[in-house]
């Protein structure tokens, strides 16, 4: 399992540095990239994905303390609307992965978003027509917890940003919140029903 998620993570930095515009000077500020083994590549991932993660929550703590959690929480949402349609839209190009190709595509989809290099997550079939999505550790929520804070209410923020993640990759995918904080967590940070 690991090496499989080893090589997709190649697999997107390969595709990452073949797509871009080599025209240009952009092209030559990444061509030191193209000279990183494979563990500089995978560091690189994981520190890409945890300043995103630590961008998005300091935007958010600025927001919160300016405007207060309302207003922060509402903001958030209306981000994460535009941002999963974009992360859905980004990897399906990279990927190949075609617009309408149901809950197999989502399930790939899933695989290769940011949280997935920080996060661990575990996808379950129930049947053809229903997947299970949940999040087993959460770097939000365990960065919050050693810091002897409660779990981030991210439910609101997460049904869009899931719904608009699935809906990108095909629209006849409807999404239900099996649970997310604020409800008690149990097994799973959240979980996530995808059905067509």
């Amino acid at each position: 399992m690991v090496s499989g998620k080893i090589k997709i993570v190649i697999k997107v930095i390969i595709i990452s540095l073949s797509t871009i515009n080599n025209s240009s000077k952009h092209g030559e500020k990444m061509e030191r990239f193209k000279k990183f083994n494979k563990s500089d590549l995978l560091k690189l991932i994981e520190v890409y994905a945890k300043n995103w993660l630590a961008h998005d929550g300091c935007w958010f703590l600025a927001v919160e303390e300016k405007f207060g959690i309302d207003t922060a929480i509402e903001l958030d949402k209306r981000s994460w609307e535009r941002f999963a349609v974009s992360e859905a839209k980004r990897i399906m190009r990279a990927f190949n992965i075609q617009q309408n190709g149901g809950l197999k595509a989502l399930e790939k989809a899933l695989s290769l978003r940011l949280y997935s290099a920080i996060n661990l997550q575990e996808i379950k079939w129930i049947n053809d027509n229903e997947l299970i999505f949940s999040m087993i550790e959460c770097r939000v929520q365990k960065t919050r917890r050693d810091k002897n804070l409660e779990d981030f209410p991210c439910k609101p923020v997460g049904i869009v940003e899931f719904s608009r993640f699935a809906s990108t990759i095909d629209p006849k995918i409807r999404t239900e919140c099996i649970s997310c904080p604020p409800d008690p967590v149990l097994k799973h940070f959240c979980s996530w029903r995808f059905t067509i």
